[in-house]
């Protein structure tokens, strides 16, 4: 049973950094991620999935 818990706890701490960074990805000026850095808002949620989840 503790397992199961430990496994919540680690869904619910990955799922907390996936939303902080899309929104972190997503606050970015328009300018500095395009121009600067080549993300693309709409590529936000794909990079949080690859960052936070490996894949």
């Amino acid at each position: 049973m503790t397992r199961f818990f430990e496994t919540l706890r680690d869904a619910a701490r990955r799922r907390a950094a996936y939303n902080r960074t899309v929104a972190e990805l997503r606050s970015l000026p328009i300018e500095l991620a395009v121009e600067d850095l080549g993300i693309f808002p709409g590529d936000a949620r794909n990079m949080a999935r690859s960052a936070v989840y490996g894949r």
